[in-house]
């Protein structure tokens, strides 16, 4: 495991503060009325690229790529100008570094800023591939002889989203309506969702276009970085839409994510195997060597106006099939894949109680409500909750960090079609 890399930036060199120089994630942020551009954190600063690249502190590209409100530009200059930009960066934030007097006036404190999305969104997928949130949700509905569907141990299963659902951590997001039928209902109704939910996943960004099948590896290399996702569920909509072609408008109201991409190359130190397999996987999804990582992940909700209690902890090393798996099967029908394409992992639970990353587990689909710390009980999001995605990779004397993924559940809308 490699070790904390001392930088001159003071707040960057505790243990456990989530952007050391080892982590360099990128975002886009703006100051006061200032337009949005791209930035790296470092310790409780912003390095302005807009700013540095405008000095020539930076200069990767014959155009300036750092004075836009995305990453898309910076990543669609390929593999050599990421492993550039960590370098130089790394050179000019490392302690004794001979620029630091050329690179302080363009820190911008973080406490000054508002994030903004770091990527514009070309298409999003979201997939099913954690095993034991797989099995949970099966077990519920099909008895655990049948929890997991036939294709599951040989393919990632997954559905094409809302790239426009796609939110920055800390909107707030709004009960949806939807059309509901339960169990006592003769017909259909029209209500707001009763059932709502949060799916606790990583997204990885794609940040190399492809057109046609790619490798395993080939996949792996085309990732840019990874946030925190959080895909908002509405698990009664769900029950009633989702035969047979599966989720619709029960996903549809919301998907967010953390406001810092973090580098496939901060993650490096991180790398993990996926699981054992009962089946061998076809050759299009072999493993090529680790390709998860060892990354903590937590769940906070905190109802309106009180403190936050821990709900759920596992680690994104309970996947069954990789972000890399789930690209290159995603391409094997020659579907092109874009640069700011966003892949939703799937629900990341692990074997425990308290490894469940979902509302649905967590209360068994409201057969078993758990208590918060307030002495409340919760089966499902109710109105006023937020909750808190966290997620920390830790090396030796450092974490890296991504930035929380917040959000805030408003009240459903007055009957928009009410007569």
């Amino acid at each position: 495991m490699s070790q904390l890399k001392k930088s001159w930036v003071q707040s960057a060199n505790t243990a456990n503060h989530p952007f050391p120089l080892n982590n360099l994630p990128y975002g886009v942020f703006s100051v006061a009325e200032e337009e949005p551009r791209c930035g790296v954190a470092i310790g409780d600063m912003i390095l302005d690229l807009a700013a540095a690249e405008e000095v020539g502190l930076i200069d990767l590209a014959d155009a300036p790529v750092f004075d836009l409100p995305f990453w898309n530009d910076f990543m669609d200059l390929g593999s050599e100008a990421w492993d550039a930009l960590r370098e130089r960066l790394t050179g000019l934030l490392v302690e004794g570094a001979t620029e630091q007097a050329a690179v302080e006036p363009h820190l911008v404190p973080m406490s000054s800023v508002q994030m903004h999305m770091p990527i514009v969104v070309s298409e999003y997928t979201d997939f099913y591939a954690g095993r034991h949130h797989a099995f949970n949700v099966g077990t519920m509905f099909r008895g655990p002889e049948n929890a997991l569907p036939p294709n599951w141990l040989h393919i990632p299963i997954g559905y094409n989203g809302r790239a426009s659902s796609v939110i920055l951590s800390g909107s707030d997001v709004r009960r949806p309506w939807g059309q509901l039928k339960g169990p006592n209902d003769t017909l259909p109704r029209f209500a707001p969702c009763a059932r709502f939910d949060i799916e606790l996943e990583m997204g990885a960004i794609v940040g190399t276009s492809s057109d046609g099948p790619i490798t395993v590896q080939e996949a792996d290399d085309n990732i840019f970085g990874y946030v925190l996702l959080n895909d908002w569920s509405a698990r009664d909509i769900q029950a009633w839409e989702y035969q047979p072609l599966g989720p619709f408008q029960a996903k549809a109201t919301a998907t967010s994510i953390s406001p810092w991409i973090v580098t496939k190359a901060a993650l490096e130190p991180f790398r993990c195997h996926t699981p054992a397999r009962e089946f061998e996987l076809l050759d299009h999804l072999k493993d090529c060597g680790p390709m998860l990582y060892d990354i903590d992940l937590e769940v906070t909700l905190a109802p309106e106006g009180k403190d936050a209690s821990t709900i759920a902890r596992t680690n994104y090393n309970e996947m069954y099939y990789s972000a890399a798996q789930q690209l290159a099967h995603h391409t094997t029908s020659g579907c092109a894949m874009n640069v700011g394409d966003l892949l939703g992992s799937g629900t990341i639970s692990g074997p425990q109680k308290e490894n469940r990353g979902s509302l649905l587990e967590l209360s068994w689909g409201a057969k078993d409500p758990f208590i918060l710390d307030t002495g409340e009980t919760r089966s499902f999001i109710e109105d006023g909750d937020t909750l808190t995605l966290k997620g920390a990779a830790r090396g030796d004397g450092y974490t890296i960090g991504f930035g929380d993924c917040v959000g805030t559940v408003l009240p459903a809308l007055d009957n928009p079609f009410k007569h």
